[in-house]
């Protein structure tokens, strides 16, 4: 079950945000009081709810928003007590204090905003002793590890409880904290609401996380890197499992450089059964894997992770995706889709660089490899035995193709090109492998001097559909996997609204 955090300025608000939620589906919704500009009326609130609720008055000591006294703040959550509220949440403090009445369930909590303790079963323990039907611990994941500790101990629990990690590195217990016996997790009315450190909304849990289908029989994918936010490769992972009705779940995992191996090892007790490697793991993640293919092991980096026979393979699904969206360019612009002593650019040194490269010089194409980081850039051509030109002259190296393998122009970064449209010629192909804007400023420069080019999205879907496939053995559903990536976009491109549209709430909470 998902319960949707709602935390308002004015009753009248947080009432129709809650008949909203109960259209949509919402089984269970949290009334952030603290959030009120006013005295709470626990009575208009709980009359003809939609859905049932937990009241929660949090303290400003507690990182909540309440401006009175603390008697006031009891008396509010007695009140709700005898309205029949469903749940009271009760900090550990205070939970002793306040006595059970009627059939209102007690949540007995413990937030902490800084760090996941060592002693997670003490604190358990003492909250055990404070009459709870609901035990809840939320923590501040400073490591993916913690994560790992949290999940162990709620399913080790003999009372209910509730206990996930914040912050972009807790995503993950919050999505698996039901399948380790989590009676429910924690979520937002939208992204832009977050109430806690790296909450996620209603509409990503429900819909695209399905919280409520996951099961102990589910199983469990992601996508490894840092910075991850931004990927949406858990959006058409998941849509393609919904599409074939996969029992499987894929999920955004941050985990920083310095603790890669340990973290997979961490990883390794929650039964995850396949990843997606992205910046900066894919030449260290192959300390990991037990073993590689010969293609793999000559690029020397990896796109993924995945087991089989019980052991953690690596590949590279980035060099053949890049390799079908450039024939594919050439042919649609007329031309031959053979690169034998075609002259390729690559701009960037990274592991997508270092694949399509690897690939490009096995086809027989003429390869000059360009970096901001020129010891990087060298050592890279280097190793694939091609030429080297520096940043500063990349724009006087006559090309047919040019491909960026660099983040320039990336969201949200909209407005930079790592390649100056006067360096392009008209016969050039362009091929720009960010995705995220699909049209990015170097592919708007290319059209407009005529030049054919090719979008990072080709690319993008084409190597996460050779890896759906190698997790699932299923043929991937690519038409519905690139619909849904450009739907999302498009989507996210239309969020803000105009000034002219904000409501009186709107700006009242802005000046919290």
């Amino acid at each position: 079950m998902i319960c949707v955090s709602l935390g308002r300025t004015r009753h009248s608000s947080i009432m129709e945000e809650h008949r909203a939620l109960a259209s949509k589906g919402a089984e269970l919704v949290e009334l952030r009081v603290d959030y009120m500009r006013k005295k709470p009326d626990i009575g208009l609130l709980l009359k003809e709810r939609p859905t049932p609720v937990v009241v929660t008055c949090r303290r400003r000591s507690d990182r909540g928003r309440w401006f009175g006294t603390e008697e006031q703040r009891l008396s509010i959550l007695r009140e709700a007590i005898i309205a029949g509220a469903e749940y009271v949440d009760l900090e550990d403090d205070i939970a002793k204090s306040i006595r059970r009445y009627g059939k209102t369930k007690r949540i007995v909590s413990y937030h902490n905003f800084e760090e996941t303790p060592i002693e997670l079963y003490d604190i358990h323990r003492r909250l055990s002793q404070c009459d709870p039907d609901v035990i809840k611990i939320v923590t501040m994941a400073n490591s993916p590890g913690d994560n790992v500790r949290m999940l162990e101990m709620v399913s080790a629990a003999q009372v209910p409880t509730v206990g996930f990690c914040m912050g972009e590195l807790g995503t993950i217990s919050r999505i698996l904290c039901g399948r380790a016996g989590s009676p429910f997790t924690y979520a937002s009315f939208s992204r832009e609401r977050e109430m806690a450190p790296g909450q996620l909304s209603y509409a990503e849990v429900r819909n695209l996380y399905r919280f409520n289908k996951i099961t102990k029989d589910t199983k469990v994918f992601g996508v490894i890197g840092d910075p991850i936010a931004q990927s949406k490769s858990p959006l058409i992972h998941n849509a393609a499992f919904r599409k074939l009705g996969i029992d499987a779940v894929y999920l955004p995992l941050r985990v920083p450089a310095d603790g890669l191996l340990a973290s997979l090892k961490e990883y390794d007790s929650l039964g995850i059964s396949g990843y997606s490697v992205t910046i900066p793991h894919k030449e260290a993640v192959l300390q990991f894997c037990d073993s590689l293919d010969a293609e793999t092991d000559e690029i020397g980096a990896a796109n993924t992770l995945y087991k089989s026979d019980g052991e953690w393979k690596a590949t590279n699904t980035d060099a053949s995706a890049a390799m079908e969206a450039i024939q594919s360019g050439m042919l649609k612009a007329g031309g031959s889709h053979e690169l034998v002593g075609r002259k390729v650019l690559i701009l960037g040194a990274g592991g997508v660089a270092r694949a399509i490269g690897y690939a490009l010089q096995n086809d027989g194409a003429t390869v000059t490899i360009t970096n901001r980081s020129r010891d990087r850039g060298k050592a890279l051509a280097a190793e694939l035995k091609c030429q080297f030109a520096s940043w500063e002259n990349r724009g006087a190296e006559s090309c047919e193709i040019l491909i960026n393998c660099t983040s320039v122009g990336m969201h949200p970064n909209l407005n930079e090109t790592p390649f100056e449209p006067n360096w392009l010629s008209d016969s050039t192909l362009v091929f720009d492998t960010v995705y995220n804007p699909e049209q990015t400023l170097l592919l708007k420069h290319a059209r407009e001097r005529g030049c054919p080019t090719v979008g990072g999205i080709e690319m993008f879907v084409r190597q996460a559909g050779r890896q759906f496939e190698l997790f699932t053995g299923e043929s991937p559903p690519l038409d519905y996997m690139t619909e849904t990536l450009r739907r999302a976009m498009s989507a996210a491109r239309m969020v803000v609204a105009p000034e002219s549209e904000k409501t009186e709430d709107d700006e009242s909470e802005s000046d919290d």
